[in-house]
């Protein structure tokens, strides 16, 4: 009986971590630009590695990180910090 016992908190554990890795990976695709299921869908079949290759990944230019940063620090709007890098973009 104690064999089960700790198998189950192990798989539970491990279930937890499967899990979170796939959250992680949705996260940072949405932020960089690519959409959130496809890094769904790299978190759930890659599990930790899923989320490593997220981290790698660059950002697209018009994207929520390279915009507002890695958690959208500031006070502007995605809208507003797209129009102001669109006048930088103009000027230049």
């Amino acid at each position: 009986m104690i064999t089960f016992a700790v198998i189950g908190s192990t798989a539970l554990f491990l279930t937890y971590g499967w899990l979170l890795s796939a959250i992680v990976a949705s996260y940072l695709s949405g932020r960089k630009g690519y959409g959130d299921k496809i890094g769904l869908a790299s978190g759930l079949l890659l599990t930790f590695i899923g989320v490593v290759i997220w981290l790698v990944v660059p950002a697209k230019s018009d994207s929520r990180w390279k915009l507002q940063g890695i958690f959208g620090k500031g006070d502007k709007t995605l809208a507003q910090a797209r129009a102001e890098q669109h006048e930088v973009d103009d000027r230049a």
